[in-house]
């Protein structure tokens, strides 16, 4: 897991330390230095150019070594340990109304050593400086073991008579003249070291000099950083061009009004966001093909309109569109955030990688030198989206480097030289704001003179004599194309369970979707996110979908063995995976970890004896259906349960936690009922529900909750003339097999209603997700094209009522409470039109994020007990807390409902129940849960 980071590099230490405190890094560092064995710093593991992986001792400091130690609002600054979060440091922080000013668009998950280490700059830079520019002091321990605590940091001295900075200052005082013309020169050179802060008019400020130094000359220990307050107002201006390249010639007359952020991004990006996440994931945009984002921030609206009104007539524009709604300039800076992730596939679905990230030149350049970047890219035979932070003339781009051939190394190499030749020739850098790393550090001869690089390495020697601190990076660094982790895939198509059909059938295309840049890893949930939960649970990097995927790519790529899929390795890291589905939609590289773990369960279990709760719940509705055929078992099975006798006797064979209290029967199933039920004609024609095993088997009343409701809006319902399942207990628990025969017989019970013109309409979440989108993948031939089919005509209870145009909701403006959206609902079929009609309804309902932790069978299981509750402490059982008994909790999923009651002693209620309840009275049936 520690062998990559979000680079093209694999290198795995020997060793990962988790460091409880920041006083443990010194004695670290002291065992390293003994041993002589290279030390290697990471936060998040965001960093694009691979200077997070080491050979010997990585350490972590993003679990335990991240506190706010202080916050001074009169100063305006941070006193904070390495590995806090930038978005954790800004929840501290608003209390006070301040925020760290530069923000990368992994500001979720990055840590403020890592910034410190790159000297982050992100979008914002423009308006409140890189991170170099923010950091007023530094506590340090150098790579010679000496601890320096250098600016506005207690306990910190004068630099006078200490020996090594004695040293510094005398290196730079015999090359002034070097470090004036050749360090400096404009705002992103962030390539090499940043000496032109030790220069005398300067100040010699040392700790703003280590910034961007990537952890090759100190450990730090904590930083002192300048906090800006939030704007009262901001405003963005988004200018429409006919290209990118138009866009970024328009920079320099945008520059003189002051924009905080100037961001640049085209037809490509947003069309890649229309396919993945559907067209309303793209707000409107102005008339043009490529455009730049300008925002204003200021203490008056009137102001900034004022002045976006003279950028528009400035910007030589086709069209524009000022955008004062912080929710729709949210969505479009959305965009932008994900681009990294976005662009990780080309059109036709090859992989694209770093390498080439983040090169930058003076802004007034940056319009010839992406039309010659894009040139250059063709003459490779190469496919690249640039994108980037204009304003600093700051450059992004994948680009499809052709690693699965014999030359694909050669290729790369060819095109990084002559693309560091560009750069230079434009008089820019190679890095812009991620570091060298082991993607540039060979490339810097393009750009410094060799005195220059003599320099660096006399710094190196001044605080890290013995080269232990991250060797091969900048100073002597590795060959460009040495440790290449995509040179190690392998293709990986044969017995595979699943179709992976946006993967051309390969699994190891799939798995490396994962580029590492670790959204998994953030507090997604406040947005409505659900990915990763066992992470936010545990904060382990093993249990983020980014540690499951780069255990899943050694498996693939041969380097855990024969018995890969066997490994402990690989059972350790699926073990507390939720299934909950949540990457596919909320990871922007595609991961769909659920799917990938019923892939591996398959292989790892298929013709062998599975784990007890396979067969209990990964059966359950083969034994609801023989309950059901026998009414009278139904009140002995419940006897049983309720046994206080029998209880741990059914967890054990069960495989389930004794802690846990296993749901009742209904005494009448729900197509009982239903096959009393006359269904009236509808106005709007047929639907045929797709009766799940949980709503039949102990939820009955969602079911006729759903009946009504549909009745009510002018269609006459109809099931399956036999019980039908989808499959997803046999999926989620890898039995493979058994759930292509299942979805197998599903969709062909369907089909004649859907070309009969019937809508299907799912209750369960999880079902209707199978059959939107897993059972294609299950199935092969006819029965693909059959799922297809079905797929196109299966609709949740919401959308199917946003379809009918002559149904108007009850009144539910009385309603206030919470939703917790089922994690397959989020995943597959998105939650926004049932969050559109209960406004439309009136109802005041907020909605949580993340899973509610029991996920189907994974809550239940023996082992999982401890982290399903912690899963659901994250929001959903605080939420309801703060609800109050007489709030609405609603949660479609029976999971969830099962997780309620349990865990807070709260009836869930599904959207069916909710609307049916307040639809006008009815006598023909009693709507009250059976008992």
């Amino acid at each position: 897991m520690y062998s990559s980071d979000a680079s093209l590099y694999r290198v795995p230490p020997r060793v990962v330390v988790t460091p409880r405190d920041a006083g443990e890094l010194p004695a670290v560092l002291e065992v390293c230095r003994d041993a002589r064995v290279p030390l290697t710093m990471r936060g998040g593991g965001t960093s694009i150019a691979g200077n997070a992986v080491g050979p010997g001792v990585v350490v972590d400091v993003s679990r335990h070594v991240d506190r706010v130690l202080e916050i001074d609002p009169d100063a305006g600054t941070a006193l904070v340990e390495p590995g806090i979060v930038q978005e954790r440091l800004h929840r501290v922080a608003a209390a006070h109304g301040l925020r760290f000013g530069p923000d990368p668009s992994t500001r979720t998950r990055a840590t403020l050593g890592g910034m410190i280490g790159n000297n982050a700059c992100g979008s914002r830079a423009l308006g409140y400086g890189r991170t170099s520019d923010n950091v007023l002091g530094l506590d340090v321990v150098t790579g010679a073991g000496e601890r320096l605590r250098l600016g506005d940091i207690p306990g910190a001295g004068p630099d006078a008579g200490n020996a090594a900075l004695d040293r510094l200052r005398g290196l730079v005082g015999e090359h002034l003249a070097l470090v004036r013309t050749e360090f400096g020169r404009f705002g992103r050179q962030v390539s090499g070291y940043s000496l032109e802060h030790l220069l005398p008019e300067n100040g010699f400020d040392v700790a703003r000099a280590l910034t961007g130094s990537e952890g090759t000359l100190a450990l730090t220990l904590a930083a002192r950083v300048r906090m800006v307050r939030e704007p009262a107002c901001r405003l963005l201006v988004v200018l429409g061009y006919a290209s990118m390249a138009d866009a970024a010639d328009a920079v320099p007359a945008i520059l003189p009004y002051g924009p905080v952020a100037c961001e640049g991004l085209d037809s490509r990006i947003t069309g890649v966001v229309r396919e993945r996440r559907g067209p309303h994931a793209v707000p409107p945009l102005p008339r043009g093909s490529g455009w730049m984002l300008v925002e204003l921030a200021g203490p008056r609206i009137e102001e900034l309109r004022v002045t976006a009104r003279r950028i528009v007539k400035e910007s030589g524009c086709l069209d524009s569109m000022p955008v004062e709604d912080m929710a729709l300039a949210d969505a479009l800076w959305r965009i932008r955030e994900d681009g990294s992730g976005l662009v990780a596939r080309t059109p036709d679905g090859e992989q694209a990688h770093a390498g080439w990230e983040d090169s930058a030149v003076p802004p007034e350049r940056l319009g010839p030198y992406l039309r010659e970047l894009e040139a250059l890219l063709v003459g490779h035979g190469l496919f690249g989206v640039p994108y980037g932070h204009f304003g600093d003339g700051c450059v992004h781009v994948r680009i499809d480097f052709p690693f699965g051939r014999a030359d694909g190394a050669r290729v790369f190499r060819g095109f990084l030289t002559e693309a560091a030749t560009l750069a230079a020739r434009h008089g820019g850098t190679m890095s812009g704001e991620h570091g060298d790393g082991r993607a540039r550090g060979e490339l810097l001869p393009h750009m410094y003179s060799a005195e220059a690089l003599a320099l660096c390495a006399a710094v190196k020697d001044v605080f890290d004599p013995d080269d232990l601190l991250n060797p091969g990076i900048i100073v002597r660094p590795a060959p460009v194309d040495a440790d290449l982790r995509p040179a190690t895939t392998v293709a990986l198509t044969r017995g595979l369970a699943l179709a992976y059909r946006d993967d051309r059938g390969d699994l190891s295309r799939a798995v490396h979707r994962c580029t590492g840049i670790g959204k998994c890893r953030a507090d997604n949930t406040g947005a409505g996110g659900v990915m990763c939960p066992s992470y936010l649970a545990t904060r382990e990097e093993k249990d983020s979908t980014r540690g499951r995927a780069r255990v899943l790519q050694e498996v693939v790529s041969g380097n855990l063995g024969p018995d890969g899929w066997t490994s402990q390795a690989l059972h350790d890291v699926l073990d507390l995976c939720l299934s909950c589905k949540g990457c596919a939609s909320d990871c922007p590289t595609g991961i769909d970890m659920a799917s990938y773990k019923a892939e591996a369960l398959h292989r790892r279990y298929r013709r062998k004896v599975r784990p007890r709760a396979h067969y209990a719940l990964g059966w359950l509705p083969r034994w609801t259906r023989l309950a059901a055929k026998a009414p009278p078992a139904i009140r002995v099975v419940n006897a049983a349960l309720r046994s206080a006798a029998l209880r741990p006797l059914i967890a054990w064979s069960a495989g389930v936690d004794r802690r846990r209290t296993l749901p009742a029967f209904a005494p009448v199933t729900f197509r009982r009922w239903f096959a009393s039920h006359p269904s009236p004609e509808g106005r709007n024609g047929d639907v045929v529900l797709f009766v799940d095993s949980f709503t039949d088997a102990f939820s009955p009343e969602v079911g006729r909750a759903t009946v009504r409701v549909l009745e009510h809006a002018g269609y006459r319902v109809t099931v399956t003339e036999r019980p039908v399942c989808c499959g997803i207990t046999w999926i989620s628990t890898g039995q493979l097999d058994g759930a292509r025969t299942r979805a197998r017989h599903a969709v062909r019970a369907l089909l004649p209603h859907v070309r009969r013109g019937a809508r299907v309409v799912g209750m369960e979440p999880s079902c209707t997700g199978v059959l939107r989108s897993d059972a294609e993948e299950l199935l092969r031939g006819v029965d693909a094209a059959t799922a297809r089919e079905v797929a196109a005509a299966t609709r949740t209870l919401a959308e199917l009522l946003d379809e009918t145009d002559d149904w108007t909701p009850p009144d539910l403006s009385a309603v206030t409470g919470i939703a917790q959206p089922h994690c397959h609902h989020h995943a597959v079929m998105g939650w926004t039109k049932d969050a559109a009609l209960l406004r439309r309804a009136g109802a005041d309902v907020g909605r949580v994020g993340n899973c509610c932790g029991l996920a189907g069978n994974f809550g239940v299981e023996k082992g999982h007990h401890d982290v399903s509750v912690a899963v659901a402490e994250q929001n959903l059982l605080p939420a309801v807390r703060e609800t109050g008994p007489d709030g609405v909790v609603l949660a479609d999923g029976f999971s969830c409902r099962t997780q309620l009651r349990e865990l807070a002693g709260r009836d869930g209620e599904h959207l069916a129940q909710l609307l049916a309840r307040h639809l006008p009275g009815d006598d023909r049936e009693d709507q009250t849960p059976f008992e």
